[in-house]
């Protein structure tokens, strides 16, 4: 059987004493050794373990392969990032062996993470404080809007806005105006958030949901019920809610078309986003026959979510031809004054880099689980799995993003590099896939501003 050695650098064994241990217990176990990789302490791209997922993936069907390591833990920086990289290779099938206890790391995967977590760190101990400290009804983090934290640490009434979350749930619930009507009067007569912003239909739906206006504090899956004083009364609450039930729309086969341009078109007229909407319609012809049509067009965010700006629409496939066309014509393209789209680059390796964090948070609450004993070992790899092949997607889209910002790190590679995107574009606009055209659409273009006579599309460059 084929062996495959990954090491990383630490503080306490070499990457050459590595290598040479792994020598040893191939020859000594019988394996051959095929291959090794490596990653030092300073190697924050992680190089060599990308290689050595590469080079599983071409040897799949190559015959019998294993992966020695010394031990589960070194195939990360910390616990999270070593249990993330596991189940990454696990999902290639690809068995892995401990060369210090020689060992199916299979076998270890739940004692370690349970003694991970027995032991604890810094970070633990922090949320656990935290859990205790909300099962006694003390406030943390940023309370509603409506109150601030008093002394005692309990939520205390704010009465300016306490009278307009009081505000709101009447406009609801006596005059029967709708989240996006409320937002529209909240601004209309100019009353503000907390931050000074305008209300959206966002910020109105989250106070009628807050149960914290019922004097219920929770946090961290607590739930502590007459935590401090309230705003609304428990039966104006559920009413409420019921009638939020009641209007939420059935998702069963419901079936969401993307739209081309979304994230990219912007309503010149107040600068907010514009945003892809489906209607559908149905009326009765004059010989009793039914006849149903849909309609899919870009609209103002402003008038759909805070009923500010005037009703700014383009319909959707007018407006999406009307971008191939111009595309075709460089002299139709206006350019940006500016230093070009790293800071671009940046805030997407970010956003990535988040989803990540996300993703790891979500793979120890399985691992969790699977410590408590409330999944089985297998259902633990079914959903580990999961996670960590996720994981792989953001990962090599973080990788390809950090070598666009290298490529656009001048002027002239980033003016290339559009010019042949778009290029691209015009001479396979019918033939690209739907997600293929829009990636590159987001990679070439910075942003399309839509008036009513008039489309402006601003490139990358």
């Amino acid at each position: 059987m084929k062996a495959v050695g990954y090491f990383r650098e630490t503080g306490t064994r070499s990457l050459a004493e590595q290598s040479d241990a792994f020598l040893d217990f191939c020859q000594s176990s019988g394996y051959e050794a095929a291959a090794t990789f490596l990653d030092t302490q300073t190697d924050k791209e992680h190089v060599g373990f990308r290689q050595l997922m590469d080079f599983v993936r071409r040897q799949e069907n190559s015959g019998f392969m294993l992966l020695v390591v010394p031990d589960l833990m070194t195939l990360g920086a910390n616990p999270t990032e070593a249990m993330r990289r596991y189940f990454q290779l696990a999902s290639l099938s690809l068995p892995m062996v401990g060369m210090d206890c020689r060992e199916d790391l299979s076998a270890t995967v739940v004692d370690t993470w349970g003694h991970v977590r027995i032991n604890g760190t810094l970070g633990d101990r922090v949320k656990a404080a935290m859990r205790r400290k909300a099962v006694k009804g003390e406030a943390l983090g940023r309370p509603p809007y409506g109150y601030r934290v008093g002394s005692n640490r309990r939520l205390v009434i704010i009465p300016e806005e306490g009278s307009v979350v009081r505000y709101i749930f009447r406009l609801y619930l006596k005059d029967g105006l709708g989240i996006r009507r409320i937002a529209r009067r909240l601004n209309e007569e100019e009353i503000r958030t907390r931050r000074g912003g305008l209300w959206s239909m966002v910020t109105v739906r989250d106070i009628l949901r807050n149960r914290a206006y019922v004097g219920t504090y929770s946090r961290f899956g607590v739930r502590v019920p007459a935590s401090h004083a309230p705003l609304i009364s428990r039966e104006n609450f559920q009413e409420v809610q019921e009638r939020l039930d009641q209007r939420r729309p059935s998702t069963t086969n419901r079936h969401v078309s993307p739209f081309l341009l979304s994230g990219l078109t912007y309503c010149a007229h107040c600068g907010n986003k514009m945003i892809g909407v489906t209607r559908k319609q149905r009326w009765q012809r004059g010989d009793g026959t039914m006849r149903s049509a849909q309609y899919r067009y870009y609209q103002c965010e402003s008038r759909t979510n805070r009923s500010l700006c005037d009703y700014h629409t383009r319909r959707a496939e007018a407006l999406e031809e009307a971008v191939r066309l111009m595309l075709s014509d460089p002299s139709s393209l206006h350019r940006k004054n500016g230093k070009g789209t790293i800071e671009d680059h940046e805030v997407v390796m970010a956003k990535l880099r988040d989803k990540v964090r996300r993703l790891d948070k979500r793979l120890e609450q399985v691992l969790d689980s699977a410590v408590g004993g409330e999944i089985d070992n297998e259902k633990l790899l079914d959903a580990a799995t999961t996670v960590a092949s996720q994981q792989l997607v953001l990962e090599a889209k973080l990788n390809d993003a950090g070598k666009q910002a290298k490529l656009l790190a001048t002027e002239k590679a980033r003016h290339q590099h559009v010019q042949a995107i778009l290029a691209r574009l015009t001479a396979a606009w019918e033939s690209l896939e739907f997600e293929s055209k829009q990636e590159l659409l987001r990679e070439a273009l910075e942003r399309i501003d839509i008036s009513d006579d008039e489309i402006r599309i601003i490139p990358r460059t």
